[in-house]
């Protein structure tokens, strides 16, 4: 049997077999400059953002995030009740305030109604104080909230720096700092938070009245001095994990070779090609944050009251969870959808900056 192979058949004859070869006519010089010159121009960071708003859950939590920050933005506007503000009637004192139900209003709230006075509805009801819940809930959620950012911004700052020089040169610089993380590494942070509040409450208590810090009082301002001093640690080992695993390559020992400086190096050729693990640690990192925050104001470690946050309005509602759930529900909800979130969040940055992932 003699044996069929496409060497011998004309190679025109057999693209003509699948296409027409004779619709096809090559491309003059004047189409091809103009085909380089209608590409659209981009950049590693408008790529990466293009990927992540084709990623649904993403997107998602994009929404939920905005969403959350516009309430957080635009509710104190709107609402009439300050988050330490006992309510009046008129400006009397309404005792039947206290431990409302959503969206129900007291007596003497209905007999002002009635009147014509317009009443803001309480949205989330009251608490047993008889303060607006809603509004308390807001100024939880954006004390949680600049927590997670202000403290994700220091360890990716401090933790980018130390883990670049690490990572970068190496050797006994890298064998020392190294070193010195592992000590760090070793500190009980909760600890640390309870000394520094004792200390700073000492030494800076009394100078805080009238400043903008009063309100968060010394135990936040000693865990923000607490993620300045630990959290920093394990962003700092993944950025040297990256960077050893980066450096040895051609690309790099090419710039090496051209005479480019130490920090073009790191900031032009390596660190992009580390973008996923930074993105995904610092998203990851904000939720952490936000747990810990909330752990040490369950505890009364954590803001100054009557300053809420979700973790002291938590605390508050255990007492009365049985007759009052909604009040534990509302806060734990806001907790879990900034945590979802920003997990998904942290998720679409990796898969959408990294280049390993890329077709």
């Amino acid at each position: 049997m003699k044996k069929f192979t496409s060497e011998k058949i004309p190679r025109k004859k057999l693209l003509s077999m699948h296409i027409d070869v004779e619709a096809f006519m090559p491309a003059t010089n004047e189409q091809k400059e103009q085909q380089v010159h209608m590409l659209p121009s981009t950049t590693f960071f408008k790529d990466g953002i293009r990927k992540l708003f084709k990623k649904p859950l993403a997107i998602f939590a994009i929404v939920v995030l905005v969403s959350m920050i516009l309430t957080i933005i635009i509710a104190p506007m709107v609402v009439p009740y300050g988050y330490s503000e006992i309510i009046k009637v008129d400006g009397k004192r309404d005792r039947g305030m206290k431990n409302l139900a959503p969206f129900q209003y007291s007596k003497m709230e209905m007999e002002a109604m009635e009147r014509g006075v317009e009443i803001f509805p309480h949205i989330f009801g009251t608490d047993e104080l008889g303060r607006d819940y809603f509004i308390r809930v807001v100024y939880g959620t954006r004390v949680s909230l600049m927590v997670g950012f202000f403290a994700s911004l220091i360890v990716l700052v401090i933790g980018l720096l130390y883990g670049s020089v690490a990572g970068y040169f190496g050797g006994t610089v890298d064998l020392v700092m190294m070193r010195i993380v592992d000590i760090i590494y070793s500190l009980p942070d909760t600890l640390m938070v309870i000394l520094l509040s004792v200390v700073l409450d000492e030494i800076i208590g009394d100078s805080l009245a009238g400043t903008a810090f009063a309100s968060l009082g010394t135990n936040m301002i000693s865990l923000f001095v607490v993620f300045a001093l630990l959290y920093w640690v394990s962003m700092a080992r993944l950025v040297r994990g990256q960077i050893l695993s980066i450096k040895n390559n051609e690309f790099v020992l090419a710039a090496q070779a051209m005479g480019a400086s130490s920090w073009r190096i790191i900031r032009k050729h390596i660190l992009p090609n580390c973008m996923s693990v930074i993105f995904i640690s610092t998203a990851l990192q904000i939720p952490s944050a936000i747990f810990t925050e909330s752990f040490l104001s369950f505890i009364g470690l954590g803001v100054q009251a009557p300053m809420p946050s979700l973790g002291s309005l938590a605390n508050f509602a255990r007492g009365g969870m049985q007759s009052y759930p909604y009040k534990l529900l509302i806060p734990a909800l806001a907790i879990c959808l900034i945590v979802l979130s920003f997990n998904l969040l942290g998720d679409g940055l990796r898969d959408a900056f990294d280049p390993k992932l890329r077709r």
